[in-house]
């Protein structure tokens, strides 16, 4: 690559624990002789998914190619995270082949694809593609996309009930702005649901998109990178229910960080977590925690009430501290209720 040519990146889109993490994770493993580079944009202030990628690390994608950006929407901070960090990619010896951007799985993508516009990059890089990823599970069950019948059946009984939900603007801004969608979790979804995630996502889509089966994030890089969409020049075939504004607010949603104390089973813990999911409409639960007797971090991601973890690396110097984000709908987090149910130890003693 000459420095005349534009650096190309792709946007990873996808709802809460659709299989960002994972998929990067495979890119960076199987990178199809490129060199990567890695931007991680979190919800939250514990950097679950940057230090998952760190330990992915290889030659082609070594740990300094892996940038994280917490705290804050990539898409909202251009000016005093985005840009410097994209400059800082670039400069790197030798210089990354392809920029991978993870966003944060509340983000829209459009206002990102905005950024790329901003004076100081728009002359060196190109968005070579948006992919969104999408839980066929979780597609098909209707979580994120909405019952028609239901909402029209709503609508005639209150009159106030105008709007979709936050999560299906979400959702269906994600499928709009794509150029190819990914359907993961196939096996969980069974053929009967892979295929009604596929109506449904065909229903949302403002034009036919490619729709590709993942299972644990497996792809061939040459399907999704090289796709040459400059997408930042395609803008009008990407609607987004937020056409129109000049910004956008992440006010519906809302994240907090919850200290564990050590653990005797994982099993307790999962099933707190799917206490909170089934009570307390919880979207999102990721972090670490420690289990006594055992060297190694849990490393625990729950998508709902579906909770997987595993044992990720050893703690090290480290301090055996356990800390979780959970992530829900704004009126749906009430702080002290959620401590009371994921540590009901310390919430006691505070």
């Amino acid at each position: 690559m000459t420095n005349l040519e534009k650096l190309p990146v792709t946007v990873i889109t996808g709802f809460l624990g659709s299989g960002k993490t994972t998929l990067i994770s495979h890119l960076m493993q199987n990178p199809g002789g490129k060199r990567l580079a890695v931007v991680v944009n979190e919800f939250g202030d514990v950097g679950v998914d940057g230090e998952i990628l760190k330990g992915c690390a290889i030659p082609d994608c070594p740990a300094e190619n892996i940038m994280e950006l917490a705290n804050g929407c990539i898409c909202c901070t251009v000016a005093d995270d985005f840009i410097p960090t994209i400059e800082a990619l670039m400069a790197l010896e030798p210089r990354p082949d392809h920029i991978l951007i993870e966003t944060s799985g509340l983000a829209l993508p459009k206002p990102l694809l905005k950024a790329f516009d901003w004076p100081d990059i728009r002359s060196k890089i190109t968005v070579d593609g948006v992919i969104a990823l999408a839980d066929a599970e979780a597609v098909a069950a209707g979580r994120f996309a909405p019952d028609v019948a239901r909402v029209d059946a709503q609508r005639l009984a209150d009159e106030s009930i105008d709007h979709e939900t936050p999560l299906s603007e979400v959702f269906e801004d994600q499928i709009s702005c794509a150029d190819i969608i990914l359907l993961t979790k196939p096996d969980l979804a069974g053929a009967e649901g892979v295929a009604k995630a596929k109506e449904i996502i065909a229903a949302e889509a403002p034009r036919p998109l490619p729709v590709v089966e993942v299972a644990e994030g497996v792809v061939d890089v040459r399907v999704i990178l090289g796709l040459e969409a400059a997408a930042e020049d395609d803008m009008d075939a990407r609607p987004s229910h937020h056409d129109g504004h000049d910004d956008h607010e992440h006010d519906d949603f809302e994240s907090i960080v919850v200290n564990i104390p050590e653990l005797d089973d994982p099993a307790d813990l999962v099933a707190r977590i799917e206490r909170l999911a089934n009570e307390r409409n919880i979207l999102r639960v990721k972090g670490y925690a420690s289990v006594t007797g055992k060297p190694m971090r849990l490393l625990v991601q729950a998508v709902g009430a579906r909770v997987r973890h595993q044992y990720d690396q050893p703690w090290g110097d480290r301090p055996r501290q356990g800390r979780l984000v959970v992530i829900a709908e704004h009126d749906d987090v009430d702080a002290a209720a959620i401590r009371a149910v994921l540590a009901p130890e310390l919430a006691a003693a505070e």
